[in-house]
């Protein structure tokens, strides 16, 4: 089976493959990757490197591919840091480019960098991959947030994930986080909002890009995993004084207080309900 690899990963970047020659050698190398072993052995091989000189071409399918392979590959420690390019001059870079491609590309009958996603999902899975993402000079975050309203579940739940592994990071990051605020609160509330239509003196208290979505009706986040995840990446914000009080700023917590009311599903009320034990205390002082 190695020797067969070597001669698949060998392919992968050899100059000679047609389309669909290309094609099949990726999607065998997908469908092998899905094993432990044998996709340590194509990242030893040098199966991220390869994949990233690739993605981005002409070809879009190859690229969907791709990305499949990437991600299956970024599930394991030594994947993530061959992505991240850890202790390389160049650190970063391919997870620049993953962020440019999936930032730019058309939502329309195929998404095909859509999984990318998944694989901002395994990379903040690290602390030095969250650094990154949080870096504001390189201004991942404000490029990922945007996509959490996709129609795309795939995005959606990928960029609410990757967020909340960022928010492992508030006690030192806060500031980089809340430095995307305009993005950020519309991402984690109006996932929690309900489909309530909210009363003109609630949104007089918000920022434009929470009113006016909250002002109308709208669809409410049907998966309640996203719902889940946006509570726990506010509940980790809310951890911090500083997060409470951003919070506050834009009335969060009337937010959750009225999409609390529409919530049906037990494991939701219970993340809503966390959250809400960090914020009752600080209400009273709001309140006085």
């Amino acid at each position: 089976m190695a020797t067969e690899l070597d001669e698949l990963i060998g392919f992968l970047s050899s100059p000679s493959p047609q389309k669909e020659a290309r094609k099949s050698i990726i999607e065998a190398l997908v469908n092998l990757s899905q094993v432990p072993k044998l996709g340590e052995f194509i990242i030893q091989k040098g199966g991220i490197e390869k994949s990233m000189e690739l993605i981005g071409g002409q070809v879009q399918i190859l690229n969907q591919l791709l990305t499949l392979l990437i991600v299956n590959l970024t599930q394991s420690d030594l994947g993530v840091k061959r992505l991240l390019q850890e202790a390389d001059k160049l650190e970063g870079l391919y997870v620049r480019k993953l962020v440019r491609l999936f930032s730019k590309a058309s939502e329309g009958v195929e998404d095909y960098y859509e999984h990318v996603a998944s694989i901002l999902v395994n990379v903040t899975q690290r602390e030095s991959g969250r650094r990154l993402i949080l870096d504001p000079k390189k201004g991942l975050l404000k490029q990922i947030l945007p996509h959490s309203d996709s129609t795309s579940l795939v995005r959606r739940k990928g960029v609410i994930s990757t967020v909340r592994n960022c928010c492992f990071e508030a006690e030192n990051e806060l500031a980089s986080i809340l430095s995307v605020s305009q993005y950020l609160w519309p991402a984690l509330l109006l996932p929690l909002a309900g489909k309530q239509i909210f009363r003109k003196e609630d949104t007089s208290k918000m920022p434009l890009e929470l009113a006016n979505p909250l002002s109308h009706e709208r669809e409410s986040e049907g998966e309640s995993c996203i719902r889940i995840e946006a509570a726990e990446a506010l509940y980790l914000i809310a951890r911090h004084e500083g997060g409470r009080k951003a919070l506050w700023s834009v009335n969060g917590p009337r937010i959750l207080q009225i999409g609390y009311e529409d919530e049906e599903d037990h494991e939701v009320m219970e993340a809503y309900e966390r959250l809400g034990s960090l914020l009752v205390n600080e209400g009273i002082v709001h309140e006085s």
